[in-house]
């Protein structure tokens, strides 16, 4: 066996193996890939789910020579069949599993940046991507700025010569803007910079951040990888080897690493990840479509109506709209704030991305960290992440929650 680390030799073939049918040649739907990638039968006992490896410590052959395993820190077998399984489903060569998917984006910000190098993020980010920018990365010299990333002039207005990144979310959260990642990252690596998506709206099952051009792809695990409210994750997907031994000695010196359990929850997750996405594609365009009649919403923010100001980009780059919805409502703040606790299928609380409904103010609840900054959100805002009931059931709650503040 390789003295090499296991963390750094596993970055340069996981997943790869994984990529195609071995019987056909062919690459298998994404459906079977999102059931199979990863989660082959255990060799030892053929269980059909891989087993939950709680081992903190692995045994050693001899001094420096194991079986691929040495301390759950560096490495651990379900986080691995994880991390196949993530870097199978984003088409990437890499996958690296985090405790969260802040952790995610601090480990992929430390691996490629230094003091004195620019950020661009979108001029409506999520509040933890800023927050931890403006609190955490801005004290150790890193710049950043927050631009509208549709507007191509405006985003290349805002490039500084050291400009290393351009951070993108599609559909941004809250305010569901999609991005059109192919422009912004030929734009990018013209100016040699690279380019981060947020694929956490979108999933791999409706969009591709890698094959349209992006260098990596970042997703919070914790929604709809995993889709039950029950496990906090993060996950990274690339195919630049020397970027993802990077990535992986981030992991592995700062330690943020998931649990067992946790992998198999978000594994778990993933097998059922295509059909939850079609139920909530669906619930949300019927929500969406009640929202758009509705006297007491001004403005509907959803990819899939026509009259988004995305629409055709979205229409281009996913496969559908996702599960989440926004909308203002027209007597401003305090008739959003009883809106929110007056659903009762919707849920009140953050989050997003799980089989179950919820409701949000985005002002005073996920984007709190934003206020008084330029990313600051509209306080008469409501955040939707519509699950997979009844629809005739979600339409209803909501309908009767409108009709009272209306």
């Amino acid at each position: 066996m390789s003295r090499r680390p296991f963390w750094r030799r596993r970055t340069r073939t996981i997943g790869a193996e994984r990529r195609h049918n071995p019987s056909s040649g062919d690459r298998d739907a994404f459906e079977t890939r999102a059931v199979h990638a990863g989660q082959e039968p255990d060799p030892a006992t053929g269980a059909v789910v891989p087993p939950i490896t709680l081992a903190s410590t692995f045994v050693q052959d001899a001094v420096g020579s194991h079986r691929g395993y040495e301390y759950a820190r560096s490495a651990n077998p379900t986080r691995a069949a994880l991390e196949a399984s993530v870097a199978e489903l984003e088409g990437a060569a890499h996958g690296v599993a985090f405790a969260s998917g802040m952790a995610a984006e601090d480990a992929v910000l430390r691996a490629m940046l230094r003091p004195g190098d620019h950020v661009i993020i979108p001029a409506d980010a999520y509040g933890g991507t800023y927050r931890l920018l403006a609190r955490v990365f801005e004290p150790a010299g890193i710049t950043w700025s927050a631009v509208d990333h549709v507007d191509l002039d405006v985003l290349a207005t805002a490039w500084h010569d050291d400009t290393k990144i351009v951070w993108v979310e599609t559909p941004t959260n809250p305010l569901l803007t999609v991005v059109d990642i192919a422009a912004v990252a030929r734009l990018a690596h013209d100016r040699g910079a690279r380019v981060v998506v947020d694929n956490t709206f979108a999933t791999p099952y409706l969009q591709q951040p890698l094959a349209l051009g992006a260098d990596v792809a970042v997703h919070s695990s914790t929604k709809y990888l995993g889709g039950h409210s029950d496990v906090v994750g993060g996950a990274v997907a690339l195919s630049d080897d020397e970027l993802a031994e990077q990535i992986a000695f981030v992991q592995n010196a700062a330690g943020a690493v998931p649990g067992p359990f946790d992998c198999y929850l978000v594994l778990r997750g993933i097998k059922t990840l295509a059909v939850r996405m079609d139920r909530h594609c669906a619930n949300a365009r019927a929500v969406a479509a009640l929202l758009s009649e509705h006297p007491a919403v001004s403005r509907v923010l959803y990819p899939g109506l026509p009259g988004h100001p995305n629409h055709d980009v979205a229409r281009r780059q996913m496969h559908d709209y996702g599960g989440m919805v926004s909308f203002t409502v027209a007597a401003g703040e305090e008739a959003a704030i009883k809106l929110v606790a007056s659903t009762r299928l919707f849920t009140l609380a953050e989050s997003l991305g799980a089989v179950e409904s919820l409701i949000e103010h985005p002002a005073e609840m996920t984007h709190a960290s934003a206020a008084d900054s330029p990313l600051a959100v509209d306080p008469a805002l409501v955040r939707l992440s519509v699950g997979i009931e009844n629809v005739e059931d979600l339409v209803a709650d909501l309908g009767h929650a409108l009709d009272a503040v209306g």
